[in-house]
C-alpha cells in the first residue's frame, strides 16, 4: 500500500492506494425488511431484561413518565436520522453525519461516543442472557455454569454468525426478530388477563409521594436511561447503507416502521410485566423479568423452564445485531484511520471487518468481567446488567445530541445537500430530542450505584479524545464518509487556482 500525506486545517491525510480501499470492501444484501428487522432486532432484549430496573428507582408512574418523554426524543432521532442517512449514504451513520456538519473533530465525537454505545450494549445483553440461560438449565439439568462461561459461548457463536456473511446474519436476523416478537406475543396475551393496577403500583412511597410517583419526580429523572432501553440502537439501522440494496427508499421506511413497533412493544411490556404478580417491586429487581411473568401465567415447573429458555431468543436478537452495529461502526471509524486501520480490513471470502467484530467483543466481554469481580467498588448488592446499561447510555445520549446538532447545522448551512427523504418534524423534532437526551445525560449522575460505571466510562471517552488530539488526527484518510464531508465543505471549483488540489480545501 503506498502512501502519501496532505494537510488540511485540523487534520493530516494520508493518501492510499486502491489496493487499500479494495481489501475493505462490503457486500450490499439488505431490503426493508432486514433493516427493519435489524433496527427492531437491535432494541427488542429491552422488553426482556433491563428496562425493569427503572420501577426500582422510579416505581411504575415515574418510569411510564420517563418512557414518554423518551420515546418523544426517539421519534426526533429517528426521522431526523431518516433524513440524513439517504442524503449521507455511508457505512458511518452517524460519525458521517457529524463529520460533514462539523468537521473532523465533530465526526470523531460522535462515531467514538456510538463506539462506546454499541460495544456495551452487547455487554449489557450478554449479561442478560446469562442469566435467563442459567436459570433455566440449573432448572432443566441441575447445572449451576458461572455466568461468565455464558457470556463467553455466546460471545463466540455470534461473532461467528456476524463473520460469517451478511446474508446469513441479515437472514438470522430477520428469523430471530420475528421469532422475539412472537414470544412477546405470548407473554402480553397471557398477561392481560392478570394484570391488576394493585401489582403496578405495589412499591411502597417514601417522603409522602403517591404509589404512582412512590420516588417523586426525582425518580423519573433516575429512570430515563432505563426507559432508554426500550429503543436504544434502533438508530444503528444507517450503519447498513452501504449494503442495502435500495437505501433512499428502505433506511426512511424501516426507521419509521421500527420506531412504531417498538413504542407499541414498550407499552404493552411495563404495563404488562409490572402489573401482574409479583408486581413492580420485585420485577424491578429481578435479572430475568420475563421469567417472572410466565412463572405467573403458566405456573411454576420444567415447562415454564423451557419456555424462559425460548424467550432468551428476544435477548439474543439484540446481542446478534448489535454485534453487527459495532463491526460496522469501528469499521468505518478504522477506515478513515480514526481508529487502528487494521480493524477496517475485511474478510476476503465473506467481505465482513471480521476484525473489528473480534476486537468489540474482546472489549465488552472484559469491561462485564471487569464489573462482574468488582464487589469492592460496586458494592455487593449492584447488578453488573444495570451499572453497563448506564455506562452504555452515556455514550448513546452523547452521540444522540452530536446527531441532532448535525441536523440542524445540515439544515441551516447545507442545504444544497439532495435529500431523498424530508423529516416532517423538522428542525423542531431535532432540537427536542438533543434536549431530551442532554438531560438525561445529566441524570446519567444522579444514582450513586452506576455512577462509577458512568466515570469510568467518562474517562474512556477522554482518552479516545486525547488519543486523537495527539495522534489519529494526523493520519486520517479519505474514506468515503471523509471525500463527501471535503466535497460539501469545499468552495466552489471555478473559484479554485490550478495549482490548488482539491485535499487543501479546509475542513
Amino acid at each position: 500500500m503506498k502512501t502519501s500525506s496532505s494537510m488540511s486545517s485540523s487534520v493530516e491525510y494520508q493518501h492510499v492506494d486502491a489496493e487499500y480501499f479494495e481489501r475493505r470492501k462490503l457486500k450490499r444484501h439488505a431490503g426493508v425488511w432486514s433493516l427493519w428487522a435489524l433496527g427492531v432486532g437491535a432494541v427488542i432484549s429491552g422488553d426482556f431484561f433491563g428496562w425493569n430496573f427503572g420501577l426500582s428507582v422510579g416505581g411504575f408512574g415515574g418510569l411510564l413518565v420517563a418512557t414518554g418523554i423518551v420515546a418523544l426524543m426517539y421519534l426526533g432521532i429517528c426521522y431526523s436520522i431518516a433524513e440524513m442517512s439517504p442524503a449521507m449514504p455511508h457505512s458511518g451513520g452517524a460519525y458521517s453525519f457529524a463529520r460533514t456538519a462539523m468537521g473532523p473533530w465533530g465526526g470523531y465525537v460522535t462515531g467514538l461516543a456510538e463506539s462506546i454505545e454499541y460495544i456495551l450494549t452487547p455487554a449489557v445483553i450478554v449479561v442478560g442472557i446469562g442469566s435467563y440461560v442459567g436459570i433455566a438449565v440449573d432448572d432443566i439439568f441441575g447445572w449451576d455454569v458461572p455466568a461468565p462461561i455464558w457470556w463467553l459461548i455466546f460471545y463466540g457463536i455470534f461473532v461467528g454468525i456476524n463473520i460469517a456473511g451478511v446474508v446469513a446474519t441479515f437472514r438470522f436476523t430477520v428469523f430471530i426478530t420475528f421469532l422475539a416478537l412472537g414470544i412477546l406475543l405470548v407473554f402480553w396475551i397471557g398477561a392481560i388477563p392478570n394484570f391488576s393496577w394493585s401489582w403496578a403500583t405495589n412499591i411502597a412511597p417514601e417522603g409522602g409521594n403517591s404509589r404512582f410517583l412512590p420516588f417523586g419526580w426525582v425518580g423519573v429523572a433516575e429512570a430515563m436511561p432505563f426507559a432508554i432501553w426500550f429503543y436504544l440502537a434502533i438508530e444503528q439501522i444507517p450503519l447498513a447503507a452501504e449494503e442495502s440494496r435500495n437505501l433512499t427508499r428502505d433506511i426512511p421506511k424501516a426507521l419509521r416502521w421500527g420506531i412504531v413497533t417498538l413504542i407499541l412493544a414498550s407499552v404493552l411490556t411495563l404495563f404488562l410485566n409490572a402489573g401482574i404478580e409479583p408486581g413492580a417491586s420485585e420485577v424491578g429487581e429481578s435479572d430475568e423479568p420475563l421469567f417472572l411473568a410466565f412463572r405467573t401465567i403458566f405456573g411454576s415447573g420444567v415447562g415454564t423452564s423451557v419456555l424462559a429458555l425460548v424467550a432468551v431468543a428476544g435477548l439474543v436478537a439484540s446481542f446478534h445485531t448489535i454485534i453487527y452495529a459495532y463491526g460496522r461502526k469501528i469499521y468505518s471509524l478504522s477506515r478513515a484511520s480514526y481508529f487502528p486501520r487494521c480493524l477496517s480490513v475485511t474478510h476476503r471470502k465473506t467481505q465482513t471487518p471480521h476484525w473489528a467484530l473480534i476486537a468489540g467483543a474482546v472489549i465488552g466481554f472484559l469491561v462485564a468481567l471487569l464489573i462482574e469481580f468488582s464487589d469492592d467498588w460496586f458494592g455487593d448488592d449492584v447488578r453488573v446488567g444495570a451499572v453497563l446499561l448506564n455506562m452504555a447510555v452515556f455514550g448513546a445520549v452523547i452521540s444522540y445530541a452530536m446527531q441532532m446538532i448535525s441536523f440542524v447545522i445540515l439544515r441551516l448551512r447545507f442545504q444544497k445537500i439532495e435529500r431523498p427523504y424530508s423529516s416532517p418534524l423538522g428542525t423542531t423534532g431535532a432540537v427536542v430530542a438533543g434536549i431530551i437526551a442532554l438531560a438525561t445525560l445529566v441524570f446519567l449522575f444522579l444514582n450513586s450505584d452506576y455512577r462509577l460505571g458512568v466515570y469510568g466510562c467518562a474517562i474512556w471517552f477522554a482518552v479516545g479524545l486525547a488519543v486523537f488530539a495527539a495522534v489519529g488526527r494526523k493520519r486520517l484518510v479519505r474514506s468515503p464518509e471523509e471525500e463527501f464531508a471535503l466535497s460539501q465543505s469545499a468552495p466552489p471549483q471555478s473559484a479554485l487556482s490550478q495549482s490548488d488540489p482539491p485535499q487543501s480545501q479546509p475542513d
